[in-house]
C-alpha cells in the first residue's frame, strides 16, 4: 500500500496549514470569548475562495475535486488552529456532498456553485431532533405533499450554523404509515423560505464561534421540485452521508489533539522545574510518546475510511472506526497536554483550556462514540 500523498493532496494540506497559522491562530482565542460573527464569516469568505467548502465537488459545480483524503487533511490543518472554523468546513462540505449524491441536474448547477464560491458561507445538515439523536429514524418531523408543493413541520436540533446556512437539507417522513425508517424522504430547503424560524444560538461548553441552533419548520412550503433523490427513500442517504462527516469529524478531533500536544512539548522544554526542564523527566516523554504515537494511528485510521470512500468502496465500518479512535485519543491528548502544563494548562491565558472544551464534542456528534461501536459490532457481527 502506498501511503505517501499525492502532489495536490501535499499543496492543499500546505495551504490550509499557511491559512491556519495566519488567519485562524491568531483570532482563535477572540473567537472563543466573544464569538465575533464579522470575523468568523470573513474567515469562513476566505475558505471559500480557496476552495475549500467543495473539496470533493466536481469542477463543473464550482468544486477542487481535490478528493476525500484531501478534505481529511484540510480539516485537521484547520482545526490546529480554530475547532469552531474546522466544524463549520466539515459540515458544508457534507451538505454539499449530499447535494452531489442525490440531487438532479438541476439541482446540483443551482446549488452546489453558491456553496462552493462563497455565496452560502455554509449549509445546514437538518437530521437531528429531540426525540431522534442516536436513533434519526424515529424523527418526527413530515413533509406533507399538498399538489405541487411539500408542507415541512417539525423542528431540528443541534444544526450547525443554523442562522446563517444559505441552504438547509432536510429530511422528513412523507409516509407515516411506512415502517420506521423506510418513510423518510431528503429536502432541499433554501434557508429564506417562509415558514422557517431559527433559535437564537445554544450558549455550548466549546466550539463557540460555530452557531448551532435550532430549526423549526411551520407550515413551511417547499416546491415539489426540492425533493431530492426517491421520495420515501432518504434515510438511507443520511445513513451514508453520516458515516462521511464521520470522517471529518474524526480529522477535526485528530488536528485539536496534535495543537495540543505540540503546544504542551514546547511548554515543557521551556519549564523547569528541579533545575532542569521538564522534559527531561521521564515521566513526561512517556506520555509524550503514547499520545503522539495514538494520534498517529488515528491518523492511519482516517487516511484509510478517506482512501476507501474516495476509491468508491464500503467505507462505513472504517470511518466509525477512525471516528471512535481520533476522538477518544484526542481527548486523552488534550488532557495530557493540560497535565503536562500543571496550573498553566487551567488558565485562559494559555489555549489548552480551549482545546480541552473544543475536543470534547467530538465524541458525541455525527455519532456518538457508543453509537460507533454498536456499528462496527454490527458489521463484525453480521
Amino acid at each position: 500500500m502506498n501511503l505517501s500523498l499525492t502532489e495536490e493532496q501535499m499543496m492543499i494540506q500546505d495551504m490550509a496549514k499557511k491559512f491556519a497559522e495566519s488567519e485562524l491562530a491568531p483570532v482563535a482565542a477572540k473567537l472563543d470569548e466573544t464569538g465575533d460573527q464579522e470575523i468568523f464569516k470573513n474567515n469562513l469568505a476566505q475558505l471559500c475562495e480557496l476552495g475549500f467548502m467543495g473539496l470533493n465537488i466536481k469542477a463543473e459545480y464550482g468544486g477542487v475535486e481535490a478528493g476525500v483524503v484531501a478534505f481529511s487533511l484540510a480539516v485537521t490543518e484547520i482545526a490546529k488552529a480554530c475547532a469552531s472554523t474546522a466544524v463549520t468546513t466539515s459540515v458544508t462540505n457534507m451538505v454539499a456532498e449530499v447535494i452531489q449524491a442525490v440531487g438532479n441536474e438541476q439541482q446540483k448547477q443551482t446549488y452546489l456553485p453558491r456553496i462552493c464560491s462563497g455565496e452560502y458561507l455554509a449549509g445546514g445538515f437538518c437530521l437531528t431532533e429531540s426525540g431522534a439523536g442516536s436513533d434519526p429514524a424515529a424523527m418526527k418531523t413530515t413533509a406533507v405533499k399538498d399538489g405541487d408543493e411539500y408542507i415541512l413541520n417539525g423542528s431540528k436540533i443541534f444544526i450547525t450554523s443554523g442562522n446563517f446556512a444559505g441552504v438547509f437539507v432536510v429530511w422528513a417522513v412523507t409516509d407515516p404509515d411506512a415502517k420506521k425508517g423506510r418513510g423518510i424522504s431528503c429536502f432541499i430547503v433554501e434557508a429564506n423560505t417562509p415558514g422557517i424560524n431559527i433559535s437564537k444560538n445554544e450558549d455550548k461548553m466549546g466550539q463557540k464561534a460555530s452557531p448551532t441552533n435550532e430549526v423549526h419548520f411551520e407550515n413551511c412550503r417547499v416546491p415539489a421540485s426540492a425533493l431530492m433523490g426517491t421520495e420515501n427513500k432518504g434515510f438511507g442517504v443520511a445513513v451514508g452521508e453520516l458515516a462521511g462527516g464521520r470522517i471529518g469529524i474524526g480529522s477535526l478531533a485528530l488536528g485539536i489533539g496534535l495543537a495540543a500536544l505540540d503546544y504542551a512539548k514546547e511548554y515543557t522544554k521551556e519549564r523547569k522545574q528541579f533545575d532542569q526542564p521538564i522534559s527531561n523527566f521521564q515521566g513526561l516523554q512517556w506520555m509524550l510518546a503514547e499520545r503522539y504515537t495514538e494520534l498517529e494511528a488515528a491518523r492511519l485510521l482516517l487516511m484509510q475510511a478517506a482512501h476507501i470512500k474516495e476509491q468508491g468502496g464500503a467505507f462505513g465500518t472504517a470511518a466509525s472506526m477512525a471516528k471512535l479512535f481520533a476522538a477518544d485519543k484526542a481527548n486523552k491528548a488534550c488532557y495530557d497536554a493540560l497535565q503536562m502544563m500543571g496550573g498553566a494548562g487551567y488558565i485562559k491565558e494559555y489555549p489548552l483550556e480551549r482545546m480541552a472544551r473544543d475536543v470534547r464534542i467530538t465524541s458525541i456528534y455525527e455519532g456518538t462514540s457508543e453509537i460507533q461501536k454498536v456499528i462496527i459490532a454490527r458489521d463484525l457481527l453480521s
